[in-house]
């Protein structure tokens, strides 16, 4: 292998292939089958129903089987990677490999179908009938001419989406580089001069869709191993609509004077001179695989000012197709469009460009090691920007609406664009419900950053007003945080309401106000003074405490246990309430609130019951009406020990209580609480369906459970989330990213308990 990143052996990969089950795929159902009803629901007779129903109506399949998120990948191994002919069998991997592709980036299910046949007529027709059977149709690794006439007739034949992705894909990812290298050489399309070594099918694809976006005819000359495709010369009709009256004839005499070059041909095909003779600040495209046609570092040797992209991962600007066709598809299905036109690839090639002039979020900056700036060193996002899936589909969804393909137009974009991001990430469709009443604030909550010198918290508290979610208010120097700006890569001049601990104006008032807390505990006046001015905690506590912010969040620099102390001697927690750690597992098919994960080391039952109220009404505040389970390792007293009856008189406590308005039961077991027909057994239970509250009888068995399911058992956990401070303070985990600063920045604003403390003042 050529790839530095990727290195490994023959004998590694086929391993992979083969350890457990063979290949990189399978099938799993997505309804129950653990029962005979399920059973016959599935099938005979239950299937019957939705089979008349699609015969009735054709476009119910969309609603009633998986059509709608199906792709058929498609090839005959004509030409498998840069590997050539070898036929259907062989290109199986790749093509299995493509199908897991889609799913790791698209949440699309995809079936590989290898035709056995290099007659594209044959092909064709063995295509052309699986129409009902998928919502589009991924064509791969076709030798060109044949590629062309096979999409070409199946798109005429057929009313589903079809697309060459080896063609199309690696078009609409060079064009949306090419794009931001226009802009960071000041170039428009319209005047660019481009030169093509390669007439092959990607090739093609390539010069024909900027030419679409705007690159003149007579300014791009496509070379193939004769030579210029140029006005006169005998082509065939794919070629000959890129022949250009010129007098050049070598690609030598294309490249001299041209703003870009793009290489989709064979190693070693450009070389020095034809980069020598380039204009100024060229840009140079040289993706043939796996050998460029000339290597960036000898690119180097002669032109510093070049702005370079290849095929490949261990070079700077990857011209990667994951990029496209998994978010190509993605919109195209959720429109049931009927085919992929030019605009459609445009409006992708359009967002991808955007996307790679943004910050780049914490996971990209981690997968690669580094922070990726836009620049000439980063024109094209990564394949792993989470970003991607929330914001390409919606682009290639309204290009296909705006352009007349699409049969199930989007009403809501803002609501489509959540439902994307929480296919891949269970926490979107959670956390979009705090973000969207943030944002529909008549008054923004004021949230203090207290470690405002660091350079995650600087990022975290951008986003947060860049999104909308409040105004952030910075502890810290002010060259300190513009240092920090000026490290993340974000505008230096960014306006931040900022506040020095030692030359504020309210440094006396808090400093008064923490000596009259703290004097009786054996503190001094100056002890107060030096609290203030030099710990940033307890400063913003204060803040919180005069109502000269609405909310706080820290704990990047210090641990938990640290920062809860630095808060507390500034802030109480509400008069007869508690403080409490809840942390929040989200999966794709439930989200569970589990307490007390971080505050209460061993809580009798008093302290359970108390736990119990607070949390139901957090999860009802977040539109999860609450069902509670006191888990233990033992089912109703079976077997009796000291913990089973501390969280048996939790229970018996609210029993006595006349203000518990949510559904209850303990003690038992996590598998009967979140599994009713567990609780066939124990027929007196007042729990009905699942449980989404658990308490647990201790903070070591409920941090170690929640920490658990988040390193193993494919959850992700929110939090601890504290509730039950007079003031909203959230405390982050040591090194938290970026993400999770937002997160909880966005819960201190939302007040997760607020609906407790709504209850609790209409009780007092």
């Amino acid at each position: 292998m050529d790839d530095n990143t990727t290195k490994f052996t023959d004998q590694e990969a086929l391993d992979f292939h083969s350890r457990g089950k063979p290949g990189k795929l399978e099938i799993n159902p997505t309804k129950p089958m653990a029962t005979q009803r399920d059973l016959s629901l599935a099938y005979s007779p239950g299937v019957a129903v939705p089979v008349q129903k699609i015969a009735d109506d054709p476009d119910s399949a969309y609603d009633y089987t998986s059509k709608g998120n199906m792709v058929g990948v498609i090839s005959n191994g004509t030409a498998i990677l840069g590997m050539g002919d070898l036929g259907a069998l062989a290109s199986k991997p790749v093509m299995e490999g493509k199908s897991v592709l889609f799913k790791r980036f698209a949440d699309i299910d995809s079936v590989d179908l290898e035709v056995d046949t290099k007659d594209p007529d044959a092909f064709i027709n063995a295509v052309r009938y699986l129409g009902p059977a998928f919502g589009g149709i991924n064509l791969e690794d076709i030798a060109a001419p044949d590629s062309f006439i096979i999409e070409q007739r199946l798109k005429e034949l057929m009313d589903i989406p079809v697309f060459h992705d080896d063609q199309h894909g690696t078009a609409i990812i060079a064009a949306a580089g090419l794009l931001n290298a226009l802009d960071l050489t000041g170039r428009s399309i319209k005047d660019a001069k481009i030169a093509v070594s390669g007439a092959g099918s990607a090739a093609l694809s390539v010069i024909g869709l900027v030419k679409a976006m705007g690159v003149p005819h007579e300014n791009a000359l496509v070379c193939d191993s004769g030579g210029v495709l140029y006005k006169g010369r005998k082509l065939d009709q794919w070629h000959s609509a890129h022949a250009v009256d010129t007098d050049k004839r070598t690609l030598a005499e294309a490249m001299d004077g041209a703003d870009i070059c793009i290489g989709l041909s064979v190693a070693g095909a450009i070389s020095k001179d034809m980069i020598k003779s380039m204009a100024k600040n060229p840009i140079i495209f040289v993706m043939a695989n796996p050998k460029p046609e000339i290597l960036p570092e000898e690119i180097r040797e002669v032109r510093s000012d070049a702005i370079i992209a290849t095929g490949r991962s261990d070079y700077a600007n990857q011209v990667n197709n994951v990029l496209g066709f998994p978010y190509i598809f993605r919109g195209a299905l959720d429109v049931r469009a009927r085919t992929i036109n030019d605009e459609m690839k445009i409006a992708c090639a359009r967002a991808l460009a955007k996307l790679a002039r943004e910050d780049v979020p914490d996971e990209v900056a981690a997968a690669y090691g580094t922070r990726l700036r836009y620049g000439p060193g980063y024109i094209i996002p990564t394949p792993f920007d989470p970003r991607l899936i929330s914001e390409i589909p919606p682009a290639v969804a309204k290009a296909a609406m705006d352009t007349g393909v699409a049969r199930k137009p989007i009403e809501d974009f803002s609501t489509y664009k959540n439902s994307l991001a929480a296919r891949l990430d269970p926490s979107a469709s959670f956390l979009q419900k705090i973000y969207s009443s943030l944002r529909g604030c008549e008054k923004p909550k004021r949230i203090v950053f207290s470690e405002g010198e660091e350079e995650a918290v600087v990022r975290a508290a951008y986003a947060f007003q860049q999104e909308g979610l409040g105004t952030p208010v910075l502890i810290g120097r002010d060259d300190h945080i513009k240092n920090a700006l000026a490290d993340a890569g974000l505008p230096v001049n960014h306006e931040f309401e900022t506040y020095h601990s030692r030359t504020s104006p309210h440094n006396e008032l808090y400093t008064k106000y923490l000596y009259k807390r703290l004097q009786r505990k054996g503190h001094l006046y100056r002890d107060a003074q030096r609290l203030v001015n030099t710990d940033r905690n307890v400063y913003a506590a204060c803040m919180l405490a005069h109502g000269h912010a609405d909310g706080m969040v820290t704990g990047v620099t210090r641990h938990y246990d640290v920062a809860l102390s630095n808060v507390r001697l500034a802030l109480d927690p509400r008069p007869g309430e508690r403080m409490v750690g809840v942390s929040i597992i989200l999966t794709k098919n439930r989200t569970l609130f589990v307490a007390d994960t971080n505050v209460t080391e061993l809580p009798g039952p008093k302290d359970l019951a108390e736990i119990a109220m607070q949390v139901a009404h957090a999860a009802r505040h977040m539109g999860f009406p609450p069902k509670v389970a006191f888990v233990s390792y033992s089912n109703f007293g079976n077997p009796d020990t000291e913990h089973s009856r501390r969280v048996a008189g939790a229970v018996e406590i609210l029993d006595r209580r006349m203000d518990v308005d949510f559904e209850y039961e303990g003690e038992m077991t996590p598998r009967m609480a979140l599994n009713e027909n567990f609780r066939e057994l124990y027929p007196f239970s007042r729990l009905k369906g699942e449980a989404n509250v658990l308490i647990t009888p201790g903070v070591h068995s409920a941090a170690i459970s929640t920490k658990l399911l988040g390193e193993i058992g494919g959850a992700l956990v929110l939090g601890p989330v504290l509730i039950g401070l007079e003031r909203p303070v959230q405390i982050a985990q040591v090194g938290a990213g970026v993400n999770d600063i937002v997160t909880l920045a966005a819960m201190a604003a939302y007040e997760l308990d607020a609906e407790h403390r709504s209850w609790a003042e209409k009780k007092a």
